[in-house]
């Protein structure tokens, strides 16, 4: 008779790895950095490659000298996290400021928590917001598409998003001057165009296809996020379509659609459940439509998705599956 062995769990092996998936959002980003490097040139390269490069550096250099551990370089989550902070930064950013970006990245909103899988904040973006917050001028100088054999000498303009914010407050003709939807999905943007990563509405789309196909992620934060977004602007424009833009302009404008793919789905800080994304996803669409309307900066975006970061282990606290033979408890 057969011997009956017992382990511990898990009993069966699947084919995912932490290697794997991140490799597989980074091959979901080239479209959006091709198009990035299309609109913006040279300036998109170089933040992008300072970025990785410096994320990569930093991770090594406090695994080796500070947890005294192998370094975790070769899982790729470091290089998500360069590619995800240089797409939030204009193609025109200071490089020393980059560096300082990736450090606070890398080593407060990573390391200083363990890790990978045990940061409880999206990486990129806590280093986004600091360097929001540290360099409002440089992190709001927005170049203008098509100058690619300049980097440092790009000339700025206003990006949609500022427009929208006049109009809100009062500047009826503003809104006159934002692109068409079209223009905004496709990248023709003819003011400031943001970030490097936010250029191309349609870019991003063929990334999301791409995680989704390969089930790297499901469909229920970013189409959460983008519907939430969607359904409030459209009430807002019915109400006021001189003080609000349409809504296809405001999911096409700013980091909407870069952070509800790539930076609001991250598996570390994004709940577990479907029930728990859907409310977290609604959560974030909500913030943001008030923070760009109603707050100090004209995206909110990176900070939406930080708060709700926070509120992550109580959703996945109170919003849980039902555990197997489980006997509900009658009073």
């Amino acid at each position: 008779m057969g011997k009956l062995i017992v382990s511990l769990s898990p009993h069966a092996h699947g084919n995912d790895s932490v290697e794997k998936n991140m490799y597989g959002v980074v091959i979901a980003l080239l479209p959006a950095l091709l198009a990035s490097f299309y609109f913006f040139g040279l300036g998109s390269l170089i933040v992008c490659l300072v970025s990785v490069a410096a994320c990569m550096f930093f991770e090594w250099a406090i695994c080796k000298g500070l947890l005294k551990r192998e370094p975790t370089l070769l899982d790729g989550s470091a290089l998500v996290t360069g590619l995800l902070l240089g797409m939030n930064l204009p193609s025109n950013f200071p490089l020393w400021m980059i560096i300082v970006g990736a450090l606070i990245a890398i080593g407060v909103g990573k390391m200083t928590f363990g890790g990978i899988g045990q940061n409880p904040f999206n990486p990129a973006l806590v280093g986004r917001c600091f360097l929001l917050v540290s360099f409002p001028t440089a992190m709001t100088s927005w170049p203008t598409e098509g100058q690619w054999t300049t980097y440092t000498d790009a000339q700025t303009a206003a990006t949609p998003l500022a427009l929208m914010k006049q109009a809100i407050k009062g500047d009826s003709s503003a809104l006159e001057q934002l692109p068409s939807a079209w223009d905004m999905f496709l990248g023709n943007v003819n003011t400031g165009a943001g970030t490097i990563g936010e250029i191309c509405a349609l870019a991003l789309l063929l990334g999301l296809a791409f995680m989704l196909w390969r089930k790297i992620i499901t469909w229920h934060i970013p189409v959460s996020i983008i519907g939430t977004v969607f359904v409030i602007a459209g009430l807002l424009y019915l109400c006021d379509d001189k003080q609000f833009a349409d809504p296809f302009q405001v999911i096409f404008s700013g980091g909407l659609m870069l952070g509800a793919i790539f930076m609001a789905t991250d598996y570390v800080t994004s709940p577990m459940t479907h029930k728990g994304q859907l409310i977290y996803g609604i959560s974030i669409g909500l913030l943001t439509i008030i923070i760009r309307n109603w707050g100090a900066y004209p995206e909110g975006m990176s900070f939406a998705i930080l708060i709700m970061n926070a509120f992550t282990p109580l959703i996945n606290m109170y919003v849980k599956p039902k555990r197997f033979g489980e006997v509900p408890v009658t009073k």
